[in-house]
């Protein structure tokens, strides 16, 4: 039961931050791909909600 609430936790970061970056990302800023900036912070904000979820108890 443990593991399933902190997956869902890092499932809410993930669509949370990727949201509100895709919504705010301009696409002709920089040097980078939006799907790329997407993934990069989508897994880092999946890994940061799991892992807060089961380290924070």
């Amino acid at each position: 039961m443990g593991l399933a609430k902190h997956t869902v936790n890092g499932i809410i970061s993930l669509v949370i931050s990727v949201g509100v970056t895709v919504a705010m990302a301009d696409d002709e800023d920089g040097p980078w791909d939006l799907s790329e900036m997407a993934l990069a912070v989508g897994l880092s904000a999946f890994l940061s909600g799991f892992f807060t979820s089961y380290f924070a108890k």
